[in-house]
């Protein structure tokens, strides 16, 4: 290899790896509310470890750290927000946070994957829990990455979801982490009423202090579940799995029975789900690259991505007649099956 090509090659791979340490820091500091902390007025280290209730040690390394990354502003013994750590605040429209997130989570992820590799371990979705600091933190990032897209172009875009608010159903989320589809469905439809089950105490938590933070717990309930365990007090009008069901397709057959028989006929499964490329070559293109290293993480948790082709298959399989929905350049796609009235 020619050595100015190697010279190229090195600077590329250094400029990558600031840009992952840069979201390192921005972790640490969405993590422990330090972005949040400096909001309020510029602090010395001191002060902003009283203030979020840190160790000053490590507040003042943090400081350092984020100031050598653009994120602070230093005015002698006090810090205050550069634009950059602004965006960080997972309170900040259009928040940077959430690839502060996936860099951590990725991290471990890789991690697992190493140590994996040798014995064909795949341990499932524990490794998510794994990292205290991580899971509280990954239904907001899904919230922030998929929350207002799905506001601006899948809920204008299914019939399934005007036909629940014209009948006043029940749509039942599995998995659904800290709540926010039902509470975009919801604020959108006010006539549609919503049963969240996840299998994270912590996240049932979060969805209900969600949802009576935005004036909805009148209308949606959540409780702990999963998709092999869960019942309703009412037959559901739809009931979604948003990029969920790739954890359990080695066992579809039961659980496209089990959706089916859910729902009241008329009624929806919506499935949404991150669409696998036909073509090897389209993991090259910017959103196929991250959704390759996505693939990855999955397996180590006994998942692989989909294509819809798949998806409408298991679901004639079960009765249902689907119809494919694709959106973000074909990057996502949903894919609804009603059941036959």
């Amino acid at each position: 290899m020619a050595a100015m090509n190697l010279d190229e090659l090195r600077k590329s791979v250094m400029s990558a790896a600031q840009g992952a340490m840069s979201l390192q820091i921005a972790f640490i500091g969405v993590a422990n509310g330090l972005f949040d902390a400096l909001a309020a007025a510029p602090a010395s280290t001191d002060e902003l470890a009283a203030r979020a209730e840190m160790d000053e040690g490590y507040v003042r390394r943090w400081c350092e750290a984020a100031f050598a990354f653009g994120m602070l502003q230093a005015h002698g013994a006090r810090f205050e927000l550069a634009d950059l750590g602004h965006a960080f605040r997972p309170s900040t429209p259009g928040t940077l946070m959430p690839f502060a997130v996936q860099a951590v989570l990725g991290a471990h992820m890789s991690d697992r994957a190493a140590e994996l590799m040798r014995t064909g371990e795949r341990p499932g979705e524990r490794v998510l829990a794994e990292r205290p600091t991580i899971l509280p933190w990954f239904g907001p990032m899904l919230e922030a990455t998929f929350g207002g897209f799905f506001e601006r172009e899948i809920l204008p875009s299914l019939d399934a979801y005007r036909e629940l608010e014209a009948r006043g159903g029940v749509a039942v989320d599995l998995g659904c982490g800290n709540g926010w589809y039902l509470r975009k469905l919801a604020a959108r439809y006010p006539h549609v009423r919503g049963v969240g089950l996840d299998g994270f105490e912590e996240n049932v938590r979060h969805a209900r202090e969600q949802a009576e933070r935005a004036g909805l717990s009148d209308r949606l309930t959540f409780q702990a579940g999963d998709i092999h365990h869960w019942t309703v007090r009412e037959p559901a009008s739809l009931v979604a799995m948003n990029r969920a069901l790739h954890h359990v397709w080695e066992e579809r057959a039961d659980v496209f029975s089990t959706l089916r028989d859910a729902v009241v006929p008329g009624g929806a499964v919506v499935i949404w789900e991150p669409r696998w490329p036909d073509e090897l070559s389209s993991l090259r293109e910017p959103r196929g690259r991250g959704l390759a290293f996505q693939n990855l993480s999955e397996h180590v948790q006994g998942n692989h991505f989909l294509r819809p082709a798949e998806i409408e298959d298991a679901m004639r399989g079960a009765g249902l007649e689907p119809r494919s929905y694709l959106f973000a350049e074909g990057a996502e796609a949903v894919v609804v099956g009603t059941r036959p009235r």
